[in-house]
């Protein structure tokens, strides 16, 4: 029996039960007009003295608390973690396009896929804030989600709760059996400002950026610091759906929704063909400094839900949607010194480390060079002023000289023979652009990198194994391979510095719970080059088993030869060493 079925079954037997739905209903009317309408219709102290009455039946008769009641929002007591929730439907990233070429082909692309001349998209905003999944049965709100990887994400139902725009029970007469919607948390710019005003007074840590200040409030254990963080909700998409006919339109779907009591943003529209989404991307880009919340672009979607079906997916992303992203902000800035860092397949990366520069709402210190080639066509030596820009307001990145500085000898960057890291010598193929260490994971910074990658979220996910505590287990010589993580007990990691034995405990119960994993996660976990997620599916599903993987691992290295092909033969080898010591 659904949660409102049961309510309404018990709540008619008593006048008390009857009492506390009306009140539930005439709250949730209210706190609607006020938060998502900005149309008070009573006194906040009516309001009020309405949520203590409610509170008060709710104390004295337990059993009368439904999922739906606004006392609800204050928050609970501190959780002792977040559950994993499997989305019912993935919940997808978007390709982006930065440039009027790309928006093009990305509007010949659907039109040659649909075969027709113009297509009609809804345009919607690109919120700076954290993707959610709300689950709705019968109307009541019984899930929120984080997006996480994508097929998994944490249960954050106790905090979204919390947030007044979002509605505990949707305003329908006959609300859908499953109703699964996607949106986005955000804190608007007044609110946020407002919140590192009172971090600051109280001593506590502000926040850098309204994205940063909503995701870690949604994070909160304790949900009464979330109910205290002034978060909004806008709807923009859908997900898994049952008991109703979705409308035939994306546009008229987010019209649905503000008929069920769900936040909408109004800047949307329906446009035709590039040309629309042109005018569109440039007026919302004039209207954006006015804007009462952080967006980092805009999105398109093609508007017939027929049509979304038809076009399907690519990897990871719709083919009927892509987001148009902003020109990266950009900042002027002095480099201050260029070193290389050793990545996971022992890739090395010139850095520039910058006098610290404020761009696009985060304190940039250091930008990629990317590679010798680039250090070389920008001409950046040591000292020089330059433009540092987020790429796509993400990747911090060195756009060019501005102006020259000194240029003294010494300011001249040069790859290093050997690498800064273990020694070994720093080799570039014939035909790369990329210089690498040849150590492999004898090299301290290639062996964390690969045992990060091992521990995220998307492969292995064993959490708690984070920076700061594989840089103590590399240094100190504890782990050399994935496969040693295996072998760590509280003891050893108790003897590191400042790990109490509860956190150590905590970390062994997660090790333990990543071997309950998939194939495909582990074959992307192993970090062999050229093999992402998709290619690692590909191969699960291939092979089917961690035998069969293995068997296709032995084939490869006594054949010299590569799982996947390489661009070149050197290459190979090098990745055919790093395979051995991983799966070793």
């Amino acid at each position: 029996m659904s949660v409102g079925a049961a309510a309404g079954t018990e709540e008619s037997a008593d006048p008390i039960g009857l009492r506390a739905a009306q009140l539930r209903t005439e709250l949730l009317r209210h706190a609607h007009a006020y938060h998502v309408l900005d149309a008070p219709a009573i006194p906040d102290a009516e309001y009020d003295r309405l949520f203590r009455e409610l509170q008060a039946i709710e104390e004295a008769y337990p059993r009368l608390r439904q999922a739906d009641s606004p006392t609800l929002r204050v928050g609970g007591a501190p959780l002792a973690g977040f559950a994993t929730v499997t989305h019912r439907q993935p919940m997808l990233s978007l390709n982006n396009a930065f440039e009027m070429a790309e928006l093009e082909a990305f509007d010949k692309r659907v039109r040659e896929g649909l075969d027709v001349d113009l297509v009609d998209y809804a345009v919607e905003l690109k919120f700076d804030g954290l993707a959610m999944s709300l689950v709705y049965e019968n109307g009541v709100l019984v899930q929120a989600a984080t997006r996480g990887d994508g097929a998994t994400g944490e249960d954050v139902t106790a905090n979204v709760r919390t947030i007044r725009a979002i509605p505990l029970r949707l305003e329908s007469p006959a609300p859908p059996a499953l109703l699964e919607v996607r949106g986005e948390v955000l804190l608007f710019k007044e609110d946020f400002a407002a919140l590192n005003r009172q971090q600051a007074e109280t001593g506590e840590k502000t926040f850098v950026n309204p994205r940063n200040a909503a995701a870690g409030s949604l994070r909160q254990l304790d949900s009464r610091i979330t109910a205290r963080r002034p978060l909004k909700f806008f709807a923009y998409g859908v997900g898994a759906v049952d008991g109703v006919e979705l409308p035939p339109t994306h546009a008229q779907m987010l019209d649905w929704f503000a008929t069920l009591g769900l936040p909408v943003c109004a800047e949307r529209a329906v446009v035709g063909g590039a040309a629309g989404l042109a005018a569109f991307y440039a007026a919302t880009g004039a209207r954006r400094p006015g804007l009462p919340y952080d967006i980092d672009g805009v999105v398109y979607k093609v508007n017939r839900l027929d049509w979304q079906r038809a076009l399907g997916f690519v990897s990871r992303a719709p083919r009927f949607a892509v987001a148009h992203k902003f020109p990266a902000q950009e900042e002027l800035t002095v480099v201050e010194d260029i070193e290389v860092q050793v990545g996971r397949t022992g890739a090395i990366t010139p850095v520039a480390r910058l006098t610290p520069v404020f761009v696009g709402g985060v304190t940039v210190t250091n930008a990629t060079l990317h590679n010798e080639d680039e250090v070389r066509r920008k001409d950046v030596w040591r000292r020089d002023t330059v433009i540092v820009r987020r790429a796509g307001d993400v990747i911090p990145e060195v756009m060019m000289v501005s102006q020259a500085g000194p240029r003294e000898e010494g300011d001249y960057f040069r790859m290093p023979l050997r690498c800064p890291v273990c020694q070994s010598e720093v080799v570039r193929e014939e035909g790369e652009v990329i210089a690498r260490c040849s150590g492999g994971l004898f090299c301290a910074a290639q062996r964390k990198q690969a045992l990060l990658h091992f521990a995220q979220r998307r492969a292995i996910d064993i959490e708690g194994l984070g920076e700061k505590l594989v840089e103590q287990l590399v240094d100190a010589d504890v782990v050399r391979t994935p496969a040693d993580l295996y072998r760590l007990g509280v003891a050893n990691l108790s003897a590191l510095e400042r790990m109490a034995e509860k956190s150590a405990q905590n970390v062994v119960a997660a090790i333990e719970k990543s071997k309950n994993t998939t194939l495909a996660r582990f074959i992307f976990a192993l970090g062999i080059r050229h093999v992402g997620e998709v290619t690692a599916r590909d191969l699960a599903r291939r092979y089917r088993s961690f035998a069969g993987f293995m068997a296709l691992i032995a084939d490869a290295l006594a054949r010299r030869d590569a799982i996947v092909p390489a661009p070149a033969e050197p290459e190979r080898k090098f990745e055919l060493r790093r395979q051995r010591e991983i799966v070793a």
